[in-house]
């Protein structure tokens, strides 16, 4: 799959385009399926989502897990893009990178309209061996309504099931 200026590639669908994220899994059917891109002056990774009616928490607003979910996804994918522009390669060569959540912050600023899109943007604030720190940014409109301060663990993938899935005896 190649991309052109008019139709970039998402980072989820170069990279882990068997993903089973429900926020950000390309292969998750049931899903959100979020995009994120690197802007036009590669600073920022940016995503767009507009919730549907059913992720309300209020009348005419977006519930706040979900305002949570979209920054957690997008910033992991924002510290994912960043290792691989570290290492001077493409999203979704090989060996693939893997990061989770460590901490995930979330200041809400403002009540989140529904039926609005919710513009994302995010960028890396710092680096510490394997764990990134990244700030995100959630817009209304213009109006910014929530702000993600969250670090995120570069992980070995295989060794990550291993241990979710190991038995206490």
């Amino acid at each position: 799959m190649s991309a052109t200026p008019e139709t970039p590639i998402a980072l989820q669908d170069l990279a882990a385009p068997d993903g089973v994220c429900f926020g950000c899994g390309s292969a998750n059917k049931d899903g959100l399926r979020i995009k994120s891109f690197w802007d036009p002056e590669g600073v920022y990774v940016v995503m767009t989502h507009t919730p549907e009616p059913k992720y309300s928490g209020w009348p005419t607003l977006v519930y706040g897990g979900l305002i949570a979910m979209l920054i957690d996804c997008h910033s992991n994918w924002t510290a994912m893009a960043h290792h691989y522009r570290a290492e001077g390669r493409e999203a979704g060569s090989q060996p693939r990178i893997d990061c989770v959540t460590g901490t995930l912050t979330i200041k809400y600023i403002k009540p989140t309209p529904l039926g609005v899109p919710l513009n994302l943007r995010a960028r890396v604030e710092g680096e510490v061996g394997r764990k990134t720190r990244v700030l995100c940014e959630v817009y209304a409109g213009e109006v910014l309504t929530a702000v993600g301060d969250s670090v995120f663990v570069r992980v070995d993938i295989g060794h990550l099931a291993q241990t979710a899935h190991a038995k206490t005896e």
